[in-house]
């Protein structure tokens, strides 16, 4: 296939644009970019898709979400208003994931993947959790995912609330699952064969893991996905229990580490992040998560001066990573109350060139790129500027131009999931309806 007569943003390093450039997509794999007179001299027998001047760019990809989360909203949580995240733990999510079966793990994997299609989002790396249905969890979001057409990072967030059978479960969930796929030749631990879902093994957060919890995971893995430092509690509760702050206990335990995740990160303090920066451990930031719940902006410009690996996530919100890109840079400058703070150039360094750094973790080809040897996940975005579109300025107007609500289709491992805005794999309005049914019975169980 060959896109051509398109306004190609590459992202690599040079931020390459070009203004009528064509991508041949070979199976998987994109295997030429370049101008479209060219391109469509050298294939001319290829399947040819005109895009009318439409900006083809990367799928977008979040470090950090949740897909359990989706019957979330608009669920009454009786009672005054949480005062804090740790109540809004207690009340709200930690009573939601004990009400999901795995009918409503698929449901509502499914109707977040629905959203990520239609955002421009085809690589996304969750964190789930549903503590009365455990085993098997994984296995019930990758098959949502591999109808999706979509990539994903899987793990199950271990964890000591729900007692010590949970936890084992935890446990078992995660390997059971990286060997599953390992024995068919996922790229985690075995490239052999080129696969959209990886995974890694999840950790809930330290205030939730006992040492011997922390102990069977890290003799059970060596890459790990956990909360860090989210609100102040975590930090308070691992000084009771070891006298260490968050990063300085999981990175005893074995924890810290460059195939690691630490998501959040906001009450860290500057020796923690000199650990995060020595052991190259990813830190995934959630501006919108973060001020819905209240926890603080963490120190974003200081760990990207420092050379930490900060990427960008979106906690579940929804999977409109534009948005998130844009809360990421105004979050900073309301709170330090300086319009300098962060700007879209370190945006970016953050959901395109971070983010696209971790995703290399698990999969056997680039993404988050367009080049020779990348796995083809692009966009078309029926963006038409206003002003100039240069290299200098892109990431300009990727924050104050560009927006979920233009993707127009998406494409991801060579696949097309949304050609004009109609979804292709999936059946939106069956997915909806089904979902609103699953909700209510979730919510019957919450109560």
């Amino acid at each position: 296939m060959l896109i051509h007569n398109a306004t190609v943003l590459t992202f690599d390093e040079q931020l390459s644009v070009l203004a009528d450039g064509a991508v041949r997509v070979t199976g998987d794999t994109i295997d030429a970019v370049g101008p479209s007179a060219e391109l469509c001299l050298r294939f001319a027998d290829d399947e040819q898709w005109n895009a009318q001047g439409l900006v083809l760019m990367p799928g977008q990809i979040c470090a950090h979400t949740h897909f359990y989360g989706a019957f979330a909203r608009g669920l009454y949580v009786p009672g005054p208003p949480a005062k804090d995240f740790p109540e809004i733990l207690q009340r709200l999510w930690w009573r939601l994931d004990k009400a999901l079966d795995l009918g409503g793990v698929r449901s509502s994997a499914e109707v977040c993947l629905v959203d990520a299609i239609r955002n421009g989002c085809t690589t996304l790396i969750d964190h789930h959790a549903s503590q009365r249905a455990i085993d098997g969890s994984l296995d019930v979001i990758a098959g949502a995912i591999e109808a999706s057409g979509l990539r994903a990072v899987l793990c199950y967030e271990v964890s000591d609330r729900d007692g010590p059978d949970a936890a084992r479960a935890g446990v078992r969930e995660n390997v059971r699952f990286m060997k599953q796929l390992n024995r068919v030749g996922a790229p985690n631990g075995n490239a052999s064969a080129p696969k959209r879902i990886a995974a890694t093994f999840g950790l809930h957060a330290s205030m939730t893991l006992s040492d011997e919890t922390l102990e069977a995971c890290v003799a059970a893995a060596n890459r790990f996905h956990i909360h860090v430092a989210e609100h102040p509690a975590d930090e308070y509760d691992s000084l009771q229990r070891s006298g260490k702050r968050v990063v300085e206990r999981l990175h005893d335990f074995g924890v810290t580490g460059p195939a690691s995740i630490m998501a959040h990160c906001i009450h860290i303090d500057a020796w923690e992040m000199a650990l995060l920066r020595e052991t190259g451990t990813f830190v995934t930031h959630q501006p919108r998560s973060n001020m819905n719940n209240a926890v603080g902006a963490a120190a974003i410009d200081p760990m990207l001066r420092g050379g930490i690996k900060v990427c960008l996530g979106n906690d579940g919100f929804s999977n409109d990573m534009f948005a998130e890109m844009k809360a990421a840079d105004l979050l900073q400058k309301v709170t330090h109350g300086d319009p300098r703070a962060l700007g879209a150039d370190k945006v970016l360094q953050m959901a395109v060139v971070n983010n696209r750094a971790l995703a290399s973790l698990f999969f056997d080809k680039p993404v988050g790129v367009v080049a020779p040897g990348a796995y083809a996940d692009l966009l078309l975005l029926d963006y038409h500027p206003t002003t100039p579109l240069t290299v200098e300025n892109l990431p300009w107007h990727i924050l104050f131009g560009m927006s979920g609500g233009h993707v127009h289709s998406t494409i991801c491992h060579g696949r097309v999931l949304m050609k004009n805005r109609a979804l292709v794999t999936m059946d939106e309005a069956a997915i909806s309806a089904q979902s609103r049914e699953v909700a209510r019975q979730t919510w019957a169980r919450y109560w």
